[in-house]
């Protein structure tokens, strides 16, 4: 009965954290602009992300623009839209292995061995999507806190951490719990 809970709340925590790791994917607010100043009245707040940066005027009306170019973005968004790319296709493989694995281990009791191989390789794959996703997010949160703190970073161009890493941390410490619950099978 133990086991079922345990694989029951697997899934379920897997499942938002593939819900989370997409959401972090996609979500522009990986840096938003910081107000540091003793300006009390601000009437822009920029949203900047993996695929597009964004303007919200007065919180009412807001612009949305993609990058234009693939090639003249720095390398390490590259590095980070390609990390998080793998580990939205990893979430979603290794949350379809755990619903095969906790499908298939009640109904056959004959070969459990299989089973277990297959619940272990969910396991895997949720840390290992974990770890995919705890690699950029990290590292951006990193360089905005250096780069704000840094006196020679003029007051325009400092931001703070968005919503996106705090999705994404939140994700990264799920797929780790579903992980280890289904290597301790």
């Amino acid at each position: 009965m133990a086991c079922c809970v345990l694989q029951i709340t697997g899934l379920i925590f897997g499942g938002i954290g593939m819900v989370g790791t997409l959401a972090a994917t996609v979500m522009p607010q990986w840096r938003v602009s910081a107000y540091a100043d003793g300006n009390i009245v601000v009437f822009e707040t920029i949203w900047e992300g993996l695929w597009m940066d964004c303007i919200s005027q007065l919180g009412i009306r807001l612009q949305c623009k993609f990058y234009d170019s693939v090639l003249a973005l720095p390398p390490p968004l590259e590095a980070f839209r390609a990390l998080m790319c793998i580990a939205v296709i990893l979430s979603i493989i290794s949350f379809l292995m755990a619903i095969v694995g906790v499908k298939y281990t009640h109904r056959t009791k004959e070969d459990p061995q299989g089973i277990s191989i297959f619940i272990l390789a969910a396991g895997v794959a949720f840390l290992l999507t974990g770890i995919l996703i705890l690699i950029p997010v990290s590292w951006a949160g990193g360089s905005i806190i250096r780069d704000f703190y840094d006196p020679k970073v003029p007051m325009p161009l400092k931001r703070e951490l968005g919503a996106a890493l705090y999705v994404g941390w939140v994700s990264t410490v799920l797929l780790f719990a579903a992980g280890v619950m289904y290597c301790s099978f």
